[in-house]
């Protein structure tokens, strides 16, 4: 492995980063933040449903929840492919399934930790609360959840990484992420293949580090934010 190997880099950096427009980095990037924000918006209203409901309603988002931690994801981005056109009688996009995909597996992790977090927080703080007249929804938006939500911000960040690296499954329907693209420019070259996956690797870790740190520095926007 020399510094010319990296020249197949070079040479196919534009088809890296766009693809077949959308596609390489940036599709991994658009389909990794899509599936954070609706997997992260899913997630915290099934760990608030958690806390809150009772009985056969409870049981039954237990259920569910569990059921899509068991999946593989590869499987559910695969069933999602041909199913839901199926059920919705309408063609869906490759890409549109993968984030559905990921979104549900994602939610069904993060749901279990908000309900964590909420159940840390201790309960003479929901009784304080209740005595200054708030409603329960108050006491929730504004008390139990920020707090709840700081507490297991690292566990998201976990979540979210692993979501990111499960893009790469993307290729079992045919989306064009970064790793499909460089496995297409390796399968033309067969003469590279160590710098092509090695430039993989640390565009992955770049992507994952920035957001742990930017995860580092949430919090103290967040804090100032619900005060």
């Amino acid at each position: 492995m020399g510094f010319k190997g990296f020249e197949v880099i070079w040479n196919n950096l534009g088809y890296l980063m766009w693809g077949n427009f959308p596609g390489g980095i940036f599709l991994t990037l658009l389909i990794s933040i899509i599936a954070i924000l609706f997997s992260t918006i899913l997630g915290i209203f099934a760990g608030v449903g958690l806390t809150v409901l009772k009985g056969i309603l409870h049981n039954l988002l237990i259920s569910v929840l569990s059921f899509f931690r068991a999946i593989p994801v590869i499987m559910l981005i695969f069933w999602s492919y041909f199913l839901l056109p199926m059920v919705l009688h309408v063609d869906i996009p490759a890409i549109a399934t993968v984030i559905f995909a990921l979104s549900l597996i994602g939610a069904a992790y993060i749901g279990h930790s908000v309900h964590a977090g909420m159940s840390a927080v201790a309960k003479e703080q929901w009784q304080a609360a209740f005595s200054l007249g708030l409603t329960k929804q108050q006491v929730i938006i504004f008390i139990i959840l920020p707090q709840a939500v700081k507490m297991m911000l690292p566990s998201f960040v976990n979540q979210w990484v692993s979501l990111i690296k499960d893009t790469s499954l993307a290729y079992i329907v045919g989306v064009a992420e970064f790793t499909f693209v460089a496995t297409q420019i390796n399968n033309r070259s067969m003469v590279y293949p160590t710098e092509i996956f090695l430039f993989v690797i640390v565009v992955y870790f770049i992507i994952c580090a920035t957001l742990d740190l930017a995860a580092s520095i949430l919090p103290k926007y967040l804090l100032c934010f619900f005060k």
